[in-house]
């Protein structure tokens, strides 16, 4: 597949950028970093950031930039443990018309949850005794408390936006 779309800032990132703001003096891994957007509150923030991709384009964007950032799908590649974890995931369903090399930072699989599930079951693993995660997701994406709920998740809505034909959900967990 090809990864050259890098995910640019949209209504999503700035609804979990607002909520991300509130973090200060942390650990913080920035799964799925696209541009660096989130990476970029975290450090200005204070807070010490590694920041991860599928996409290897857009770790290159992010060195660049001067943040630290390397190529992992989900945590391949990531070993530590962490303060605080935010994700803003693809989290829609498989849209058919949708061009190919689009659907990398989209598409979450065929249901529109699948990303997430295989990231809450590995997450745990990487957080600190008292860590936590910031996780933005859809309406479109399925049932996710239920998923928090099947993998043992403590989890409060903090912001929730409606857009034209879906609403998205910035949720805290740990």
């Amino acid at each position: 597949m090809n990864y050259d779309l890098i995910y640019d800032p949209d209504e999503d990132s700035y609804l979990i950028g607002e909520q991300l703001k509130k973090f200060h003096d942390l650990n913080v891994l920035d799964l799925g970093t696209g541009s660096g957007f989130l990476a970029e509150i975290s450090i200005k923030n204070n807070c010490k950031v590694l920041a991860a991709d599928i996409n290897k384009k857009a770790v290159e964007y992010c060195n660049k930039k001067g943040i630290k950032a390397i190529y992992s799908n989900l945590f391949s590649n990531i070993s530590e443990k962490f303060d605080l974890i935010v994700f803003n995931p693809p989290y829609l369903p498989l849209d058919e018309n949708e061009q190919k090399d689009s659907r990398v930072i989209t598409t979450a699989g065929k249901k529109g949850h699948e990303i997430i599930e295989k990231f809450l079951k590995q997450a745990k693993g990487h957080l600190n005794k008292k860590g936590k995660i910031l996780i933005l997701f859809s309406s479109l994406s399925g049932d996710i408390p239920y998923l928090f709920e099947k993998y043992r998740y403590k989890h409060k809505k903090l912001s929730e936006k409606k857009l034209f034909f879906e609403s998205i959900y910035v949720y805290l967990i740990e």
